[in-house]
C-alpha cells in the first residue's frame, strides 16, 4: 500500500492546513508518512502545493504518481492532472472554480456549501480533509481528536462545528464515490511526525543550547520559532536581531560568557556573518551556525531549494582556521548531527555548521522515536572551583592538541582575555612572528587532524561491491535510497551518502575511495549546477566521478525524475 495525495491552490487558501492535518491523521494511525511542499514567495495568490505520501512501509521521498488531487484552484487541475495514477481522482468544488468537469476521474464536492451548512465558509479546509478520509475509507476518530486539540482554547462550539464540517465532507465522499479504491492497510501504533527544521531545533535543545539569535530568513526561521516556543520550558534566550551581523556577534558574546549558543540564517544572511565567523576562528569561541540553502545569487528563489552553499560555508571568512560542516539527509540525522555540532564546537572551540536546504527543512518524516538514552552531555568549560583553584590561567595556552582550557569569565579572579588581533597565550595583541606561527598551528594544523578522527564514514546502502555507485550528500539521501531499491532489482547498485562533510572522513574506517575506484560507474547526485561536493572530493582526494547528475531548477528530485536521469547514465555502460 503506497498512496500519494497532492493539495494544490493559491497561497492563503489553507493548503498547508489540509496537508498538516492529513499528515497527522496518517502518522497517528500508524502509517509511514513523507511530505514536501512547493510554494511561492508571496502571501496570497500564485500556485502552491502540499504533497503527502503514506504507506505501510517506510517512505523517504515523493513520487510523481498522484492518487488524489485536492484542487482548490483551476491551476491545480491544469498543472497536475497529468500526474494522476491509473485509478487516481481529482476532487474539487466546481461551483467555486466556476468550471464543470465531466471526465470520470473528477469528483465534484461542494466544499463551500457543506462548510456553510455546518459552520461557515472558513471551514472549507475541514470539509476537504474529511472528504479525503472518506475516500480512503478511514474513520474520523483521530481527526476529531486533532480538531479538539486545535480549537479547544477557542471554545467547544468551534470544536463541534469543525467536527460536523469534517463529518459532512466524509459522508459526501462515502456516498458519492462508491468506486473509490483507496483502501489502506490496517496498521497500529502512532508514529512521531517531524520536519527537518524542527529536528534541528530539537537537537539544539537536547544539546543544552541556552542562547539563539537570528534575523528571520527562509528557510531557517523555523528554528527560531520552535526555540522561542520553548524558551520558558528549557531556559533558552531567543533574540531576534536587527540583522545577521548582530545575530552572529550576539551568539559569540553569549558563548564567550559561558553558555552554548547558536545562530541560523540562509545564504544571503550568512554572507553578512563572514566577519563574525572569522572572529570566532581567531578567538576560538565555540558557535553553531545553521545555514539553510536556497537558490541564489542574491534573493534568488527564496522559497525553493538548492544545495548551492556547500563551498561557501567551507571557504567563507578571511583567514585559515578549523571548522566542521554537517549536512543531514533526514530529520533523524538533523537531530543527532546538531547535537554533535554543539559537542564538537565546544570541545575544539571552533565554528560548527549544520547546512540544510529548503527541501529538508519542510519535509516531514515519521519515526517510532529518537533514541535519547545514549546521549551524553559533555561540559568542556572550565568553571567554578575547577577554575578558581588553578595556579594560573591563560586563555590561549599552547598545548599539544591546540585546545586550550575554555574558562567562564567571572568564575575566578583570573582574567579571561582574547582579541580579534593576533594574540599571545594570555590573549593580548602581538605581532611577534614566532607566536603567529604557533597560533596558526594551534588553531588549524593541530586541531584539524584530531577533528578528522571524529568524522563518521559515509553510509553505504545496497551492494557491498557495486558496479554502479551513486553518491550524494545532505537532503538527497531519501530519494537516492528509493532509487537504489528499484535499480537493485536487476543491477549491482549501491548508495553512498555523506552527512559529515568537512573535514572529509578518514578512509581508515571505511575506504570509500577504493569503493568508488572499483565501481564501473560512479555517479554524483546534487541539487546544484556545478557539482560542489564532487569538486570537494576532487580537491581533497584527487578522485573524479565518472558521471554527474545536477538539478538546479529550484525543485527537489522525485523518485521517477532521478530514476530517469540514472537510467540515462547507466545506459552508457
Amino acid at each position: 500500500m503506497d498512496y500519494s495525495i497532492k493539495i494544490g491552490g493559491e497561497a492563503g487558501q489553507g493548503i498547508q492546513t489540509i496537508g498538516d492535518t492529513l499528515s497527522k491523521v496518517f502518522s497517528r494511525a500508524g502509517y509511514h508518512v513523507f511530505t514536501h511542499q512547493d510554494y511561492e514567495s508571496r502571501i496570497r495568490g500564485g500556485h502552491n502545493f502540499f504533497q503527502i505520501r503514506f504507506s505501510d512501509k517506510p517512505v523517504t521521498a515523493s513520487r510523481d504518481r498522484i492518487d488524489i488531487i485536492v484542487a482548490l484552484d483551476k491551476e491545480s487541475i491544469s498543472l497536475h492532472e497529468r500526474e494522476l495514477s491509473e485509478n487516481g481522482l481529482i476532487i474539487c468544488d466546481s461551483s467555486a472554480l466556476k468550471q464543470k468537469h465531466e471526465k470520470p476521474y473528477f469528483l465534484d464536492i461542494p466544499f463551500i456549501d457543506l462548510a456553510q451548512q455546518h459552520g461557515n465558509k472558513i471551514m472549507v479546509n475541514t470539509v476537504a480533509t474529511g472528504a479525503v478520509l472518506g475516500m480512503l475509507r478511514l474513520d474520523l476518530d483521530i481527526l476529531n481528536n486533532i480538531m479538539h486539540d486545535t480549537f479547544k482554547k477557542k471554545g467547544e462550539d468551534l470544536v463541534q462545528a469543525n467536527i460536523m464540517a469534517a463529518k459532512a465532507g466524509h459522508a459526501f465522499a462515502l456516498e458519492n464515490c462508491p468506486k473509490c479504491s483507496f483502501i489502506p492497510s490496517s496498521v497500529s501504533g502512532a508514529k512521531m511526525l517531524i520536519a527537518g527544521i524542527e529536528a534541528i531545533a530539537l537537537g539544539a535543545i537536547a544539546s543544552g543550547c541556552k542562547f539563539y539569535s537570528a534575523y528571520p530568513m527562509t528557510p531557517s526561521t523555523g528554528i527560531m520559532n520552535y526555540l522561542a516556543g520553548k524558551e520558558k520550558e528549557y531556559g533558552i534566550v531567543v533574540e531576534q536581531a536587527e540583522d545577521e551581523i548582530a545575530a552572529i556577534n550576539m551568539a559569540l558574546g553569549a558563548s564567550f560568557a559561558g553558555v552554548r549558543a547558536m545562530t541560523g540564517t540562509a545564504g544571503g544572511g550568512f554572507a553578512l556573518m563572514a566577519e563574525g565567523l572569522s572572529l570566532a576562528g581567531m578567538t576560538e569561541t565555540p558557535i553553531v551556525i545553521a545555514v539553510g540553502q536556497r537558490p541564489a545569487p542574491a534573493t534568488g528563489l527564496p522559497t525553493r531549494t538548492e544545495q548551492g552553499d556547500l563551498l561557501f560555508c567551507l571557504h567563507a571568512a578571511h583567514g585559515e582556521f578549523s571548522r566542521v560542516i554537517f549536512a543531514p539527509g533526514t530529520p533523524e540525522q538533523a537531530f543527532y548531527l546538531t547535537i554533535k555540532a554543539f559537542d564538537m564546537a565546544e570541545k575544539y572551540q571552533i565554528p560548527a555548521f549544520i547546512i540544510f536546504d529548503q527541501y529538508l527543512a519542510d519535509t516531514t518524516w515519521t519515526y517510532d522515536k529518537f533514541e535519547l538514552s545514549k546521549l551524553q552531555y559533555n561540559d568542556y568549560r572550565l568553571r567554578g572551583d575547577a577554575f578558581r583553584k588553578l595556579d594560573s590561567y591563560n586563555r590561549h595556552t599552547f598545548t599539544d592538541t591546540g585546545i586550550s582550557p575554555l574558562a567562564v569569565p567571572g568564575d575566578s579572579n583570573y582574567l579571561v582575555v582574547t582579541d580579534s588581533d593576533e594574540h599571545d597565550e594570555e590573549g593580548h595583541i602581538t605581532e611577534d612572528s614566532e607566536i603567529r606561527i604557533k597560533m596558526v598551528q594551534k588553531r588549524l594544523l593541530k586541531k584539524l587532524p584530531i577533528i578528522k578522527e571524529e568524522i563518521e564514514a559515509p553510509i553505504l546502502y545496497g551492494s557491498k561491491h557495486p558496479e554502479i555507485l551513486i553518491t550524494g550528500w545532505g537532503s538527497t539521501y531519501g530519494v537516492m535510497k528509493e532509487a537504489v531499491d528499484i535499480l537493485s532489482r536487476d543491477r549491482s547498485v549501491a548508495l553512498m551518502h555523506f552527512s559529515e562533510i568537512y573535514p572529509l572522513p578518514s578512509t581508515e574506517k571505511f575506504d570509500y575511495l577504493a569503493l568508488l575506484s572499483n565501481a564501473k560507474m560512479s555517479i554524483s547526485v546534487e541539487n546544484n549546477a556545478t557539482g560542489q561536493f564532487a569538486r570537494l572530493i576532487m580537491a581533497e582526494t584527487g578522485y573524479e566521478f565518472s558521471h554527474r547528475i545536477n538539478k538546479y531548477d529550484g525543485r527537489p528530485f522525485t523518485v521517477e525524475g532521478l530514476l530517469g536521469e540514472l537510467d540515462a547514465c547507466i545506459g552508457r555502460l
